[in-house]
Order: structure tokens, then sequence, then C-alpha cells
């Protein structure tokens, strides 16, 4: 039997409201459909996305920059502290079967840079227009895309 989909979420961790609302319902929407999240463990769309998860009973497991488990969001069901700085970004998009961009700065470009050159399937919400990136208009479109991908498996 294959393990749950893995999605890595990747954004900004100065988003503000409403944003951080409709990520913690796009959070619940992944939950509901069995896929585990991998991000980047800290604030903003990374603690928003993890909290919708884990309110809707999901798992979640948080990439930090840091060496100190401690420095996760409150959400996180698993944690890996790495003491790798930036450098742990190419880890949150390796460890997932597609990588989702949601809002964000420098460091998702970085994210983002590293998912297309990893082959992963990028797919964009309110964040960087890039080639390579597949723009999705809301949440319940950005679920639809993921499960047609996940049903075709063999893009994976």
């Amino acid at each position: 039997m294959r393990p749950p989909f893995r999605v890595s979420v990747i954004g900004g961790s100065r988003e503000e409201e409403p944003f951080l609302a409709e990520v913690r319902g796009l959070g619940s929407l992944m939950a509901r459909e069995g896929w585990t999240v991998v991000c980047g463990g800290l604030g903003g769309v990374m603690e928003a996305i993890a909290r919708g998860v884990r309110e809707s009973g999901g798992e979640v497991i948080g990439i930090l920059p840091g060496p100190d488990p401690r420095e996760g969001n409150p959400w996180l069901s698993t944690v890996v502290a790495t003491g790798l700085g930036q450098g742990r970004n190419l880890l949150v998009v390796m460890n997932g079967d597609a990588v989702v961009a949601l809002g964000g700065k420098n460091g998702t470009l970085s994210e983002i840079g590293h998912a297309l050159a990893l082959g992963r399937r990028v797919f964009g919400w309110r964040t960087w227009e890039l080639p390579g990136v597949e723009r999705v208009e809301e949440p319940r479109i950005l679920i639809e895309r993921l499960k047609e991908l996940f049903a075709s498996d063999a893009e994976l």
C-alpha cells in the first residue's frame, strides 16, 4: 500500500489575514484528502497551513532552519530541526510529491527554483508568476488539480 501523498507547502512568513484564514481552510481541505503536508515549520503561511491540517485531523511535518525543535509552530505533528538555515528549503520541496506556493517573497522564490530543478509539479496561488508554476485561482481548484495529479501517479 502506498503511503499518503505528501504536499510541500511553501510561502511567506509575514502574510496577513484574511489570506492566512484562507490558507487554514486549504490546510483543512488537504487533511480531508488524507495528504501529509510538509512545510518550513515556522510562522505565517507555514503556521496557517499546519493549523488547518491539524484542526482537521491531518499530519504536518515541519522542517526547521534552526537546530532547536522547539522553534517550530505549535501545530506541527512532526518536527525536523536541521541547523541548515535557508538550506532547509531544498529539504522542504524534496519531501513532497507536489509543491504548493502560497504568497511569499525571496525565500519562496528559492523554494520554487529548487522544486522545478527537482522536477516537482509546482502549483501557485497568489505567488510568483513564473514559467513552470501552474497558477490556480482558489483553494478548491488547487485541491482538484492535486487530486488529478495524484490519480495519475505516473507523473510523480
